[in-house]
């Protein structure tokens, strides 16, 4: 239902025999299309082996080789990369062994990982600081939580309280308006266990009237930090409306909810060296 964290492969893994050079935009519009499959015959096993079919290929897969030399973590020499063919071709020995490749791929993600995981800090930081002072704005936690009232309940409507299970449409996004998440497409609210997400949301959804409608700005410490599959260090928006509300389930661990911020979203609880985040007093593992 959620669109996962678009990951950029880094560059082309030409010491292990492949090429990682698509992110998920690219992955999804080069699929090929259904009603197109249906429609254009199957090319013969002599076309697809002919001369001029290779050539395309050939050039082809030279393109997506130049996407991956725009990576927006390094940008490869153009020049080295042509160089680093014509000496593979002609025989002569790479200037790195594969070790040394795989070590110095990973120095340069683990640096640009920490550069990110600043910048990121910093520019949240100074917006929770700015938006504090915004009319409407409300601090559930200085500086670390705060939010918007888009849409008021009924008085008599019923509130979400910590045992409760609450039904939400949601739209969670970052700072420059990219979406990560949201039940926009999917048409129908989703059920939240709040034993299960993360401590920013639950705190800012405890109190919530059925029909009301919350913006809300969540500090990375109240969000995912480092781990998942998010921007590390973002300052996560949501924009949540409350339905309807149930009893939490006895057994809410085990309890099948399609509530993508409990799993979708932190499928992968590591870091860039593969490491456990660190959790804090109010964390639980999504």
């Amino acid at each position: 239902m959620v669109v996962n964290l678009k990951k950029t492969c880094l560059i082309a893994l030409a010491a292990a025999g492949s090429l990682c050079y698509l992110t998920a935009d690219d992955a999804n519009n080069s699929a090929p299309k259904k009603d197109a499959e249906a429609t254009k015959p199957k090319l013969t096993k002599e076309e697809v082996f002919s001369k001029d079919y290779i050539s395309k290929l050939s050039e082809s897969y030279g393109h997506l080789i130049y996407k991956s030399l725009e990576s927006p973590v390094v940008k490869l020499d153009f020049n080295s990369v042509i160089k680093g063919l014509n000496e593979a071709k002609n025989g002569k020995s790479s200037p790195m062994n594969e070790q040394e490749y795989e070590e110095a791929v990973g120095l340069i993600q683990e640096y640009a990982f920490q550069d990110m995981a600043q910048n990121n800090l910093k520019e949240a930081e100074d917006f929770l600081k700015k938006n504090s002072k915004e009319a409407g704005v409300i601090e559930l936690q200085p500086l670390k939580l705060q939010y918007q009232v888009l849409q008021k309940g009924k008085d008599d409507a019923q509130t979400v309280t910590e045992d409760m299970m609450p039904y939400v449409y949601y739209k969670g996004s970052y700072l420059n308006g990219t979406v990560f998440g949201s039940t926009q497409d999917g048409g129908d609210a989703v059920p939240i266990l709040l034993g299960q997400t993360i401590p920013g949301f639950k705190q800012a959804i405890i109190g919530m009237k059925v029909g009301e409608k919350r913006k809300i700005f969540i500090h990375p410490d109240l969000g995912y930090g480092t781990s998942g599959q998010l921007s590390p260090n973002s300052l996560l928006i949501f924009e949540i409306e409350v339905t309807k509300v149930e009893p939490a389930p006895a057994q809410s661990a085990d309890a099948d909810s399609d509530d993508a911020l409990t799993s979708d979203l932190d499928d992968d609880s590591s870091d860039s060296d593969g490491n456990e985040g660190e959790k804090g007093d109010g964390d639980t593992d999504l």
